[in-house]
């Protein structure tokens, strides 16, 4: 039987930075929205941080008002948890989040949690369920983690790819390739639906393609990159080319 396309989320953060960098109103995200649509985007990746160094709330709902399904990335906080509410994305992905970090650096550290914190968790997941949002929860490939996150209530998880990433040619890329091989074959073996993202490009890309049980990649930095010499219709295409034509 032939295995279900992964499907491509485009993440929209960095071309958001340009704009703020300036506070200008271009480039224009709902441009950026069409055409990533139109190129065969399934859906469209926004983060909308504590911060507020890339997308801005304003952003975020003009974003959802043209997108045709959007995840929603942010914090558990009180604040985002409301603000998703408000926003009513397809899917909401929570994540950590350090003010002095570059970008996401890892998986949520859910086994650290006190039971107080577990219980807000799970509390906050359940109201977004009942307000039609799909959770997913940001987590390194780890079985602890997975079990957590079905324990707390979430549909999905996205797996970080970032230390594959990191680990790309080297000696250790295949261990890195194995841990998401094997927490992908174990959450879905216990009814997770399985997205992953962080690091991925054209370079690294296909490996990830051919993991069984891979249901989304979420990728950002590198498509924005390319874009810059291509266009941002060719630099998506280019990604969904591996993603249709991976063994």
């Amino acid at each position: 039987m032939k295995k279900n396309r992964i499907r491509l989320g485009v993440n929209l953060d960095h071309i958001a930075f340009i704009k703020k960098s300036r506070d200008t109103l271009y480039p224009n995200l709902i441009d950026a929205v069409k055409i990533a649509e139109d190129a065969g985007a399934d859906l469209i990746t926004i983060h909308l941080r504590e911060d507020r160094r890339h997308i801005q709330d304003l952003d975020a709902q003009q974003i959802r008002d043209h997108a045709k399904i959007l995840n929603f990335e942010m914090a558990h906080t009180e604040e985002m948890v409301n603000f998703a509410l408000t926003l009513k994305p397809n899917y909401c992905c929570i994540v950590p989040e350090k003010r002095e970090e570059k970008t996401t650096e890892g998986g949520l550290n859910l086994k650290d949690l006190d039971k107080n914190s577990k219980e807000v968790f799970k509390k906050n997941i359940d109201i977004l369920n009942k307000a039609g949002i799909k959770v997913s929860l940001f987590i390194d490939p780890n079985k602890e983690s997975i079990i957590l996150s079905k324990e707390l209530g979430a549909e999905l998880i996205e797996l970080h790819t970032g230390h594959y990433a990191n680990k790309f040619n080297t000696i250790d890329e295949f261990e890195a390739l194995d841990e998401l091989t094997q927490s992908a074959s174990y959450a879905n073996s216990i009814g997770l639906t399985v997205n992953v993202g962080h690091g991925l490009n054209v370079e690294n890309l296909g490996q990830i393609c051919s993991i069984p049980h891979i249901n989304e990649v979420n990728i950002g930095h590198s498509i924005i990159s390319q874009a810059v010499f291509t266009g941002l219709k060719d630099a998506i295409l280019k990604i969904l080319s591996i993603i249709n034509n991976h063994d």
